[in-house]
């Protein structure tokens, strides 16, 4: 059985919220090519990747970090992380088409994220902690 590729990206999240967690797990599940790595803002590595933001643009959304270093934040990583998954292209050109249109879509979920996180239920926060733990760890 051939070994799959390393990742060529870190999604960096915020590992404390339940919500930012459960998203997560649903773009894991959408990466069979295994393109993303999980990687907690909070974390060691994490800072690191995030060294030149303030701790609150940190926390402000998810981080997009690709292999040659290029980071892209809250709705503009979307284009190009959906680049890196199965499938993804149409999306990927949806959202380089309307940037402005998926930066508020994006932030209307994050204002909400408390509310949509009471929302998910227990069963499906442990899949997403176990695919996320999976992932992390190979």
């Amino acid at each position: 059985m051939r070994a799959p590729p390393p990742p060529t990206a870190a999604l960096l999240y915020d590992a404390d919220c339940g919500f930012c967690r459960w998203c997560l797990a649903r773009v894991l599940a959408w990466d069979r090519r295994r393109a993303l790595r999980p990687v907690p803002i909070q974390d060691p590595e994490g800072q690191v990747l995030l060294r030149d933001l303030e701790t609150a643009a940190r926390m402000d959304s998810w981080h997009l970090v690709e292999a040659d270093g290029r980071r892209s934040s809250a709705g503009a990583a979307v284009a190009p992380m959906a680049r890196m998954l199965p499938g993804g292209g149409p999306a990927a050109r949806v959202a380089e088409r309307f940037p402005d249109a998926v930066e508020r879509a994006y932030r209307a979920v994050v204002r909400r994220r408390g509310l949509l996180g009471r929302l998910v239920t227990r069963g499906a926060a442990r899949r997403a902690r176990r695919r996320i733990a999976e992932r992390a760890g190979g």
